[in-house]
Order: C-alpha cells, then sequence, then structure tokens
C-alpha cells in the first residue's frame, strides 16, 4: 500500500496482554506493511495484526489501547510518549477505512434510487393512468351533465341556442337520422367556427351551416365528421388531458368540475382548430351513414383540390337512396335561427 512506505519499520514500546488474566508483557511494537509485529524484548515474533483488523477501545484516552477485531481479550497499551506511533497508527487506520467497502452506503444509494425511480414513475405513469380511470367510470348521466353546463358557458359568447317552433322538429330529423339521436344537435346563431362536440354527445353547428348551402347533404356531413372526431377521441378525455391532474381527482371523487375549469374548456371548444380526419375514416363514416361525400367536400374547398380524395371516393356519387331530410324539413330547418 503505498499511503503506508513512509511508516514502515515505525517502533515503539508497549504492553501486550495475549488473554484476559494474563500478566501484561513489555514488548516492541513494528509498523510495517498494513501490519502491527509485536515482539518481545529479545526480538522474538509474538503476533501480527493487521492494520484492517485493529480496533481501538478507548477512543482519545491515555494510555491508548488497541485489540484485534473481534478479539477485545487480547490488548496492546501504547503509553503517550509513543507519540509518532500513535498518529501513525491512526492516520493509517483512517486511509484504510476509506478504502473499505462500504456495503451500508451502497445499499442507501441502491435505496434511493430504486425510490428515485419509483417516484419518477408515478410522476410520469399516475397522472395518465388516473385520467384513463376517471373517463372510463364517469356514467353517461354525468358525461351529459358536464356537456349542458359547457353549452350553458358557450352560449353567454354565441348567443342561445336557435330553436324556431316549426324548424325543430326538422332539426330533431335530422340528428334522429345521422346519430340516432333526436336531441344531439344544438344550432347556434354564432360562437363556434363550424362545428364542434361537447361531453354526452351534443353537437354544435354554426348556423350558417343550414343557411348558406342549398343542400342538407353539406351541413350533414360536417355532423359525421364532427361525430367521427368525438368517437376517435373522448371529449371528457380530451377535457381532463387539458384541465390537469387535479381535475381528474375531484371528479372522480367529488363529481364535480371547478367552474374555472369548465370556462377554460369552453374557451378551448370556441377559439381550437378542428383536427383532422384521414379520407379512408371519412369516406368509412359517410358510407355508413349512406352519405354523399361530395358536397360535404366542395363545401370545405370550392375549387376541390384539396379535397379530391372525398369526391373520387364518393361511396354515392349518384346519391343516396336514404335521404337526409325531406325538402319540406330542409326549407325548414333553414329557418331555425330566424333567417
Amino acid at each position: 500500500m503505498t499511503a503506508l512506505l513512509q511508516y514502515e519499520r515505525l517502533e515503539a514500546s508497549g504492553l501486550w496482554r495475549a488473554a484476559p488474566g494474563e500478566q501484561r508483557r513489555e514488548v516492541i511494537v513494528s509498523l510495517g506493511d498494513a501490519s502491527l509485529t509485536i515482539t518481545d524484548m529479545q526480538d522474538r515474533a509474538l503476533t501480527h495484526w493487521s492494520l484492517a483488523a485493529l480496533e481501538r477501545a478507548n477512543p482519545g484516552e491515555t494510555p491508548a489501547i488497541y485489540h484485534p477485531d473481534g478479539d477485545p481479550g487480547e490488548t496492546l497499551e501504547l503509553s503517550a510518549d509513543a507519540t509518532e506511533m500513535l498518529e501513525a497508527i491512526e492516520r493509517l487506520h483512517r486511509v484504510i477505512e476509506r478504502r473499505r467497502p462500504k456495503p451500508g452506503r451502497l445499499r442507501l444509494i441502491l435505496t434511493l434510487s430504486a425510490a428515485a425511480v419509483i417516484a419518477a414513475l408515478a410522476f410520469l405513469w399516475m397522472p395518465g393512468a388516473l385520467l384513463r380511470h376517471t373517463v372510463s367510470v364517469i356514467p353517461d348521466v354525468k358525461r351529459t351533465e358536464i356537456g349542458e353546463a359547457l353549452l350553458s358557458r358557450i352560449t353567454r359568447v354565441s348567443g342561445q341556442p336557435c330553436s324556431d317552433r316549426y324548424a325543430q322538429s326538422a332539426l330533431e330529423a335530422m340528428s334522429q337520422r345521422l346519430l340516432g339521436n333526436r336531441e344531439a344537435l344544438v344550432v347556434l346563431p354564432g360562437g363556434v367556427q363550424e362545428t364542434a362536440h361537447l361531453p354526452g354527445g351534443t353537437i354544435l353547428m354554426n348556423r350558417a351551416l343550414v343557411e348558406d348551402f342549398e343542400d342538407a347533404d353539406v351541413p350533414a356531413g360536417y355532423v359525421i365528421a364532427e361525430a367521427l372526431r368525438a368517437d376517435r377521441r373522448d371529449p371528457l378525455e380530451t377535457l381532463l388531458q387539458s384541465a390537469g391532474f387535479w381535475s381528474s381527482l375531484r371528479l372522480l371523487t367529488r363529481g364535480e368540475l371547478t367552474p374555472e375549469t369548465l370556462d377554460a374548456q369552453a374557451e378551448r371548444i370556441l377559439t381550437a382548430p378542428s383536427a383532422d380526419i384521414p379520407d379512408a375514416e371519412l369516406v368509412a363514416a359517410f358510407t355508413k351513414a349512406k352519405l354523399r361525400t361530395t358536397p360535404y367536400a366542395f363545401a370545405r374547398d370550392v375549387s376541390g383540390e384539396s379535397v379530391l380524395g372525398l369526391i373520387e371516393a364518393d361511396p354515392y356519387p349518384d346519391g343516396s337512396d336514404s335521404a337526409v331530410l325531406s325538402d319540406s324539413n330542409w326549407i325548414r330547418l333553414q329557418t331555425i335561427c330566424g333567417g
């Protein structure tokens, strides 16, 4: 051990006892390469002690008493006069201790590392897991309640839903035809750009969709596209994803969302752009609804260039045998906002 070389062959006198009850003997103590050699006065070796296994029985007291680790009965006393020997033993013992493996420290490091990994996993996994669980257990009646609360906030900006008495039956007929629910569609005088969807199944339509086109297949196409967006990602999940962990926890444990959370989501609904849907999914949804894609496509782009895939893949190019609305109902629906 290089750190010990400066103390090689350092000697001092001391008193050694081989076992409890035996008489102490005057000996010569020699500091060698990481060991103590104890010899009698005739230079005959009595024992060797490893510095790594050396213990001091009375730290800070004199005379200093040492013994081998695990054998306190065999002792060596060094008086205060053996200053250099005492300093050498203490210094070399500290060097050895620093180099000695620390199982306790290793266990602590491993424990802290494991705790950090668990905490990181909990931090990353728990919010998503809680969100998914909350979405899976919230009943339809609560979803509808949340949707109604959002609608009440949206109408502060958009104005109250259009509800002409004669046109309302036409809107219900379209809702039943496309969504299987007579109360799923709501026409607003403003606010939403085209369409939007709420938890509970409600789809919002801007009045322009029923007033600015001559073909009922146009607003019907926008409704089908918006319903597909709601199917692709649960609107309640979208709300909770934006609102954060505590909103999921509050809804799960207390069955409610804060007014601030609802206000923020209502604003997002009014301002967020509609998510794009691949043409193949749109065509499949229109096919299932027995609806042409061409009127919807040209309503989105009058040139047809960006929606060519929808035009070419129209499942009913010659028209569907299942009309969205009768001519009379379509005329009524176009006046739902008093237009």
